[in-house]
């Protein structure tokens, strides 16, 4: 996995969203706007996932795309949305681990599936 130039936390990637949508552009699209675009991004996703790593092959004239371009496409919608509706990622995050500890602490252990 490539390493980034420099590493952003969730605060700073929102912030620097929020900067680039007000300064270059020019304002957020609607939440439903943006809701059908994570849908669009999540399926170019499924798309090239489905062929990288499953049993599609590409199509004669079809590009492949970079994965990583696309789950950023995907990261940067999500804090669209997360900036329009005011969530604050990095605390969302946070308080969903904290669920999942409380709740799958003996769940995936005890799963007969994943432990052959």
């Amino acid at each position: 996995m490539e390493k980034a130039q420099t590493e952003l936390s969730l605060p700073e990637i929102q912030e620097t969203i929020d900067t680039w949508i007000r300064s270059t552009g020019v304002r957020y699209f609607s939440e439903l706007t943006n809701m059908a675009i994570l849908t669009e991004e999540v399926g170019e996703v499924a798309r090239l996932m489905s062929r990288l790593y499953g049993d599609q092959s590409f199509k004669n004239k079809e590009q492949e795309h970079e994965l990583a371009d696309e789950l950023a496409d995907v990261l940067w919608v999500l804090c669209c949305i997360a900036n329009q509706t005011g969530i604050d990622l990095n605390l969302a995050l946070q308080k969903n681990l904290q669920k999942k500890k409380a709740r799958d602490a003996e769940r995936h252990i005890r799963n007969e599936k994943l432990n052959p």
